[in-house]
């Protein structure tokens, strides 16, 4: 795609001729030797199409980029790889979904790859990052900007156990038209798509749609039937997309290549679970208070506000935050924005 002429770039949906011209007039006053110095300098590597280390799934895209930046590095294992992409305001719920699959497909031996952007994508990165496992991220502009900025402690962290990837320039900025350009990039360096929230006309629906295009496995997560965000996995669901609860239904879409993954993780798959399913976490392995234990008692999976524990319990306001302070530091409870907090 770097090389391709503004004719070309207009033909990708949703950049059109007026955007095609300023990509192509970005690219074609690239300083080539200021690049290579800069590169060098941010420890970004180039690699090109006849590269033996070239990506071997993105080869065999109709599209491929002929140039990728890579920050980190990119492996024969990441060609284990599966993308978890969804909304940018995503609910609380969606977030959840996408870290736990995120962290048990990690755990597993996947490569989690996404696209860095808030909520869905952020929550999957943090997610095999948890597990100690390998996540790609690929951006829609240079790797030199960190977008969105908000996220530049989670760029290093991903550069060091996974890779940032590019097809722009290093100082590219990150433009609304440049991100359907790299959704193909997710979809075609990965063995399947899993979509958590989206709604219509949404980035990850396009990464589906690429996919589907790709000859790509497209599993999406069921929502509750009245969220916005539900709209997008359950329409995929419709059109013959896997539904996905659990890590099973993901082997299970990608067939031998998910039984060979399931023989040799069972025991990993396991542990993993047990670290961050709550319905298998024993709380009887902490010793707690009196105090701890009536907090933990008013609370479940739903959200529930501290004024309502403070109720429920008759203990007083700093003794519930002591007490919620304690639990949240065994990992027994997750305190959420707005005074909030669940199991």
């Amino acid at each position: 795609m770097l090389g391709a002429t503004a004719g070309e770039l207009a033909r990708v949906g949703g950049i059109g001729p007026k955007k095609a011209e300023q990509i192509a007039h970005s690219r074609d006053n690239l300083d080539i030797e200021a690049e290579l110095a800069l590169a060098d300098r941010l420890g970004v590597r180039i690699i090109t199409f006849e590269m033996d280390d070239y990506p071997k799934l993105l080869r065999e895209i109709a599209d491929p980029p002929h140039v990728l930046y890579v920050k980190g590095r990119l492996i024969e294992a990441d060609e284990f790889s599966i993308a978890i992409v969804g909304s940018r305001n995503c609910s609380l719920y969606g977030q959840e979904q996408a870290s736990r699959l995120s962290h048990l497909l990690a755990a597993a031996g996947f490569t989690v790859v996404s696209g860095m952007a808030r909520g869905i994508d952020t929550a999957a990165h943090r997610g095999a990052l948890a597990a100690d496992g390998r996540t790609i991220a690929i951006l829609g502009c240079g790797l030199a900007k960190a977008y969105p900025s908000e996220n530049r402690d989670l760029a290093d962290m991903i550069s060091q156990q996974g890779a940032l990837v590019s097809e722009l320039p290093l100082t590219f900025e990150p433009l609304a038209t440049t991100f359907p350009m790299r959704n193909r990039i997710i979809s075609g360096l990965t063995l399947g798509v899993i979509v958590v929230e989206a709604r219509p006309q949404s980035g990850a629906l396009i990464t589906a749609r690429l996919a589907t295009e790709q000859n790509r496995e497209v599993m999406a997560v069921p929502g509750r039937i009245d969220a916005p965000g539900s709209w997008g996995p359950h329409q995929l669901i419709k059109d013959g997309a896997k539904l996905v609860e659990k890590i099973e239904d993901v082997l299970e879409g990608l067939g031998q290549i998910g039984q060979l993954v399931r023989d040799h993780t069972v025991e990993a798959t396991a542990q993993a679970r047990q670290k961050i399913e709550p319905a298998l976490f024993d709380a009887k392995q902490f010793k707690l208070s009196p105090l701890e234990e009536k907090a933990l008692d008013c609370l479940n999976h739903e959200p529930t506000h501290i004024d309502e524990i403070i109720s429920r319990t008759g203990l007083s306001a700093s003794q519930v935050n002591a007490a919620i302070t304690s639990l949240q530091l065994k990992g027994l409870l997750k305190q959420l924005p707005g005074n909030y907090c669940r199991k």
